[in-house]
């Protein structure tokens, strides 16, 4: 049992220093990090002291205290997913926003270089 509680430990602990440094490079943004941060030391204090679910289930009243654990990682990956989609859906919507602008400006562009060149023609002549 103190192997698999020192392997979890580990593996969120290390999971926090790649996340740290995924940020640190710049792989990673830094709101985005912080919540896999958070996870990762969720998943370290759980590995740390496992009976803590065996607690958290008791006091919920679950009588199977894994089944709790499967539940939250669940609604964590639920609500992560859920905001990369909002995320995702605001970015879509100022590009497409932007691609408009674009499209105005370059339109305005071109209708100013065919109301100069007839000036430019007659001044050449």
């Amino acid at each position: 049992m103190a192997s698999l509680q020192l392997t979890t430990t580990l593996m969120g602990i290390g999971l926090a220093a790649l996340i740290l440094h995924l940020i640190r490079r710049d792989h990673l943004y830094v709101m985005h990090g912080l919540f896999w941060v958070l996870v990762a030391g969720a998943a370290a204090l759980l590995g740390a002291w496992p009976g803590l679910i065996d607690k958290l289930a008791a006091l919920l009243g679950i009588s199977y205290p894994p089944a709790l654990l499967l539940l939250l990682a669940c609604m964590v990956l639920l609500v992560k997913s859920l905001h990369s989609d909002m995320v995702n859906t605001r970015i879509e919507r100022d590009v497409r926003r932007l691609n408009q602008r674009l499209a105005l400006l370059q339109a305005d562009l071109d209708a100013q270089r065919q109301a100069n060149a007839p000036a430019l023609e007659s001044s050449s002549d």
